[in-house]
């Protein structure tokens, strides 16, 4: 091999393991499944709903509702002969118009009202979500912020279907979860649902139910000398312990 073509690639081969080492924990293998949330009342978050402006008011109410009632999909649970205590969140809504209305789902401090963001550990690969339906043609949506602060939208699928269904969507690439400094890791948070009516389809009177919020995500984090450093809790113990 001559001199100049031995160097060429000896150079392609040194900037192959610089980008492996710069972002080898873009191909990690540790995928693990974690629940989010139950809505059996044993997380750390209560859940709230929100309408557009034509979501209808009356004198003695006003829509959208929600509650927790004692519901679950059969698929997952079976008949639930261990009579465990099963929850899912029901969802009661009303317009006084058709068209592009929506309704937000999303988690507050438990006993509180202020809208809370629920961690994501990892990086999430899939997340999936057990969604009762009326055969509406509604759509729903998931709303995750990155670590820059920035909100990502995917739509899950339709609602024009009858009884319950997991809807399971991939995330895709195009959303950040890593970063090219220490600690590597950008975690999402989740941020909120929302349901879109479109113009076509009644909203005088509907209601869904969730229940199981699951993720995929992968928790595979590179070793190396010095990786207690690159953990955000690890460096807040060593520099509270220097003050």
């Amino acid at each position: 091999m001559k001199q100049g073509s031995f160097k060429a690639v000896c150079f392609v081969l040194l900037a192959l393991i610089a980008i492996n080492a710069a972002f080898g924990d873009e191909n990690t293998i540790n995928s693990t499944s974690v629940i989010l949330e139950s809505f059996d009342g044993d997380s750390e978050y209560d859940w709230k709903v929100m309408g557009s402006k034509f979501a209808t008011k009356t004198d003695d109410a006003s829509w959208p509702q929600s509650t927790v009632i004692s519901a679950w999909p059969q698929a997952l649970f079976g008949i639930n002969r261990e009579g465990k205590d099963l929850k899912s969140l029901g969802l009661w809504g009303r317009f006084d118009r058709q068209g592009f209305n929506w309704v937000d789902v999303y988690p507050v401090t438990k006993g509180g009202d202020e809208p809370a963001e629920i961690p994501i550990p990892g990086r999430i690969q899939y997340f999936d979500l057990w969604v009762w339906g009326s055969n509406l043609d509604y759509t729903i949506e998931a709303y995750f912020r990155d670590y820059q602060g920035v909100i990502h939208t995917l739509e899950m699928g339709h609602l024009n279907y009858q009884g319950w269904k997991d809807l399971q969507v991939r995330v895709p690439e195009r959303i950040p979860q890593h970063k090219r400094v220490l600690p590597r890791l950008a975690a999402l948070t989740f941020v909120k649902f929302r349901i879109w009516t479109p113009p076509w389809e009644q909203v005088a009177d509907f209601r869904i139910y969730f229940d199981q919020f699951k993720i995929v995500t992968d928790t595979f984090e590179s070793l190396f000398d010095g990786d207690e450093l690159a953990l955000p809790e690890r460096v807040q113990e060593l520099w509270n312990g220097n003050n």
